[in-house]
Order: structure tokens, then sequence, then C-alpha cells
């Protein structure tokens, strides 16, 4: 696919994952620190264009929460079109900690935000 000045379109999606600290100086030494998880989607041309065009928006978006961007951005290729029940984002790790361990220590600590 071809734009009109005969360049190349994208045709590739893929998601990225970027992390940020909500707020990094509104917290006394003793409070936690928040963090956020964000994954958003791009069209591009590979892993370091979709890269790229994240980080560049989280940039802006760190400055929309009064937040910073803290430099990690990890990519995946999404199969196909985005549509509804697609798999927008996966991610494996390796641990020696049994299932419910894994959770508590990586998704379920009890001082998560969700629902909103």
């Amino acid at each position: 696919m071809t734009t009109s000045t005969g360049r190349t379109k994208p045709t590739t999606w893929h998601s990225v994952r970027c992390l940020f600290e909500v707020d990094p100086g509104g917290h006394e030494a003793v409070e936690p620190r928040t963090y956020e998880e964000r994954v958003t989607i791009w069209l591009a041309d590979g892993f370091d264009a979709a890269i790229a065009l994240a980080e560049a928006e989280a940039e802006q978006y760190a400055e929309t929460v009064n937040g910073r961007y803290l430099g990690l951005a990890q990519a995946y290729v999404m199969e196909g079109e985005p549509g509804h029940g697609a798999e927008v984002y996966s991610l494996m790790r390796d641990s020696d900690l049994p299932p419910q361990s894994y959770l508590g220590r990586f998704f379920d600590s009890g001082t998560e935000r969700q629902g909103r």
C-alpha cells in the first residue's frame, strides 16, 4: 500500500507497553509511589518504528498526568487487524514461583488501582 507521496504505508499493527511514574514529586519519601503500565497500539513497519511512535506519545502523555515516562517500552506484533477479542499484548516470563505467589508478586499485591 502506498501513499500519495509514493511512500509505503505501514501495514502491521503493534502494541507497545510503556511504564510511567505518576506525580513523581507529589509524595513524601515514606509514601508509596504510583506507577502506571499503559498499552497503546500503532500501525508501524516494525518494532523500532512502533516503539519510536509510542515513546514520543509517552512523553506527551506523561505531561498530561503530571508523570514521568520511565523509558521502558515493550512491543508486540498483533496478528491481523485489531478487533473484538483480539490479542493486543502478551508477555511471557520464566519464574520459579508457584502460581499464587507469582500472581501476588507481580499482579495482585493489593495496591493496584483497577476497574476505573
